[in-house]
């Protein structure tokens, strides 16, 4: 195991040589000249197109997130039950990327994109007229099923059609389109159900959904890397079970999980938090409150400036003590503290998600994409798990509740982390101690 697997990751930054795992000879073969960075012809088609697929996905993903008391109160339906809207669409994703992130080995990562954008937008714009809670799940989790052909896809795209020096700060602007989605699907939806009810809401989201698949169908750069595979089960099948012994990758898994289930809990329940008293929050003003989610644009755009200053355990650390710092101020009673609390949760979260992604696309040099696929899986049924658990906890205990489980999952992070560190110190005195008798 390299030097650099420590639990957090192994990607490798340009400002960042002093650990770097990567030969240089390695280092020449895969940035070849042809491939997409920054200022270099298509690098900003590229951008800009995954930022709009960035964005469909998240507010399509969580379109019924801010709206989750409204629909509450239109179905008599409990917090638990309305989560479900959530969840069936975040659980269903985790279920089908993998074997769509199989089909995208086959068919190509820009195909599979495509269609899957397009599929999910369609659902999108029946997902309105639902006429139950049931259809409203059932809706959902076809929707969820159908976007799972985007995460891991893209993050394979990219890190077969960018250099790598690139790659953190590329899947960063990727990342930052989710927290734009996240954040617009959000507001939008806060302010159009406080005029004109939840369907009108979840209309609005299909629509800006149409117009960032059509941004991304035009934009979108032709892959020039990708080689197709195999549909083979048991090769896949060998590929994933590769992946799941290396170490590293499992680390970077639980973490992308545990960072997901204290997001997820925090956004599916704080609606419920800010129209109750002492806040009282209309629907609208709550859906603003998703304004924070800039900030994890910011901080996830940012991550490749972090790994390079502070080393991977490093930001890592930085990510999980700005995430549990937040979840201990929003335990105040005070607006501002509770809003200073969601900026300091958003921003180590998508901090923390940048870092560990990007570190997985890096890490895995063959079957890039089912390595994605295991981490969106992963963070997925974290977030299903968040949301889910997150409104258990809030009926049980209040929003302390959840910020206990928020801190628990933070508690996971550091645990994993350190055991990462205290493994490649072991490797390295092992390694040492064999070049020592060898000499």
């Amino acid at each position: 195991m390299p030097p650099a697997s420590t639990g957090a990751s192994t990607i490798v930054v340009a400002a960042s040589t002093q650990s770097s795992p990567v030969s240089p000879v390695t280092a020449d073969r895969t940035a070849t000249a042809d491939r997409l960075e920054p200022g270099g012809p298509g690098y900003r088609r590229m951008s800009f197109a995954l930022f709009a697929a960035g964005v469909a996905t998240f507010a399509l993903l969580y379109s019924t997130q801010a709206l989750l008391p409204a629909v509450s109160a239109s179905f008599g339906a409990t917090a638990g039950q309305a989560s479900w809207t959530v969840s069936a669409a975040t659980g269903a994703l985790a279920l089908f990327v993998l074997p769509l992130s199989a089909l995208s080995e086959r068919f190509g990562r820009r195909q599979m994109m495509t269609a899957s954008l397009t599929v999910a937008v369609v659902v999108g714009l029946f997902v309105p007229f639902a006429p139950s809670l049931g259809w409203l799940i059932a809706l959902r989790a076809v929707q969820g099923a159908a976007l799972a052909g985007l995460p891991a896809s893209a993050m394979a795209y990219l890190a077969e059609e960018v250099r790598p020096k690139a790659l953190v700060a590329a899947i960063g602007l990727f990342v930052a389109g989710n927290s734009i989605g996240g954040m617009s699907g959000r507001i939008l939806t806060g302010w159009v159900a406080q005029l004109w009810g939840w369907r009108a809401a979840l209309g609005s989201v299909g629509l800006l959904a149409v117009a960032c698949a059509a941004v991304f169908h035009f934009m979108i750069p032709r892959a020039r890397h990708f080689t197709p595979g195999s549909l083979n089960p048991k090769a896949l099948a060998r590929t994933v079970g590769g992946h799941l012994a290396d170490p590293l990758l499992r680390r970077l898994y639980a973490i992308g999980a545990l960072f997901m289930t204290v997001f997820g809990a925090v956004y599916t329940v704080i609606g419920y938090r800010l129209v109750e008293a002492p806040f009282n929050l209309p629907q609208g003003v709550v859906g603003s409150i998703f304004l924070v989610y800039l900030v994890g644009t910011v901080s996830s755009a940012a991550a490749g400036k972090l790994v390079a200053r502070m080393g991977r355990r490093g930001a890592l650390y930085l990510a999980v003590s700005t995430t549990a710092a937040g979840l201990l101020l929003s335990l105040a009673d005070q607006l501002t503290a509770v809003l200073g609390g969601l900026v300091l949760i958003t921003a180590g979260f998508f901090a923390g998600h940048a870092v560990a992604s990007s570190s997985v696309s890096r890490t895995a040099t063959r079957g890039r994409a089912q390595a994605s696929a295991l981490y969106q899986s992963a963070y997925y049924l974290g977030s299903s798990a968040g949301g889910t658990l997150g409104a258990v906890a809030f009926h049980a205990g209040g929003w302390a509740g959840t910020v206990t489980l928020g801190l628990l999952a933070v508690l996971g992070v550091v645990s994993i982390t350190l055991y990462g560190t205290r493994a490649a110190r072991v490797e390295q005195r092992r390694s040492a101690a064999v070049l020592s008798v060898q000499n």
